[in-house]
């Protein structure tokens, strides 16, 4: 199991104890690897008790601030075992659904999403994770992608295909790159228990453009049918001018049809520019070769630098 943390100390303990209620009934053999993505509370500290405790309990801590979906790749590719499952540190997501998970991992399977029943995030969360999820349906042909959640369960031979260096990973699409055998079950949700989301207007506008334009060329697409469209209407503009002045010997006059002309065709500029703008944005990041993520320690390390007395 993989777990991003993000300042949630709190929920940390509740969730491996139920994680470990939840699992050790179908099997003994698992991992939870919490991955600290930056955290500025003690929710390190927390990891290092819970992994002395329990020595199922992984954890690694990034070295600053990368995103959920990076801390989910560092995570992934630190796991052992034959089946990663992943789900939020905020204990909306019930460990309790997990074996419900596994058990749809047939051999024609390879990756199964909980989906929640009832969205339990505000409206704005809410409405750009649908969006993002029509866009990925539409752009990228994904027929999974309105299903998509961050409580998955697949296999763990499919990060071979996650070989990417982009800065701005996708998890999701990177599954749907790697395999079509997916399928959904529905679960329930809780409230968040502490604290808040720490998803943002601006974030999540952010990351429905890093979806759309670093793993599509839909939106260049769209640029192309704008740009034919209004070329089209250009040309019956000219026309319906010329006809007009043959006819009636004048053409069109009023400074208000002009503005409305240019301010069209100067919005349909500005809107392509912006959305090339995006993608020579996504070159230059990448030219970079800005890191997905940089692990600083893991709880095995911090064992061996500072052994108990149990094992020294």
């Amino acid at each position: 199991m993989v777990v991003p943390v993000f300042n949630s100390y709190r929920s940390l303990p509740e969730l491996a104890e139920r994680v470990a209620q939840a699992l050790t009934p179908v099997t003994r053999a698992y991992e939870l690897v919490f991955v600290d993505d930056g955290s500025r509370d003690t929710s390190w500290d927390v990891i290092m008790k819970l992994a002395r405790e329990d020595r199922r309990v992984h954890g690694l801590v990034l070295s600053r601030n990368f995103g959920q979906h990076n801390a989910l790749l560092a995570g992934i590719r630190a796991a052992n075992y034959e089946i990663v499952v992943t789900m939020d540190d905020d204990l909306q997501h019930r460990p309790e659904e997990i074996p419900r998970l596994l058990a749809e991992l047939t051999q024609d399977v390879d990756l199964v999403y909980g989906t929640p029943v009832e969205e339990e995030h505000g409206f704005w969360r809410s409405f750009c994770s649908r969006s993002v999820k029509a866009a990925l349906a539409t752009s990228l042909g994904a027929s999974n992608a309105r299903s998509i959640s961050a409580f998955r369960a697949f296999r763990t031979s499919l990060r071979d295909g996650f070989m990417t260096d982009d800065a701005f990973p996708s998890i999701d699409v990177l599954l749907s790159w790697t395999t079509t055998r997916t399928t959904q079950i529905g679960v329930e949700m809780d409230d968040r228990k502490y604290g808040r989301s720490h998803y943002n207007f601006r974030r999540l506008v952010r990351h429905s453009l890093n979806m759309v334009t670093g793993y599509s060329t839909g939106p260049l697409r769209l640029v192309t049918l704008v740009g034919f469209a209004f070329a089209f209407f250009g040309l019956g503009l000219f026309l319906f001018v010329i006809v007009r002045w043959f006819i009636f010997g004048s053409t069109v006059a009023g400074f208000t049809f002009l503005a409305a002309i240019i301010s069209s065709f100067s919005g349909a500029q500005m809107l392509a520019i912006g959305i090339l703008g995006e993608y020579v944005g996504r070159i230059h990041f990448r030219s970079m070769r800005r890191p997905m993520f940089l692990v600083r320690t893991t709880t095995d390390e911090q064992e061996l630098n500072n052994p108990t007395d149990e094992t020294a």
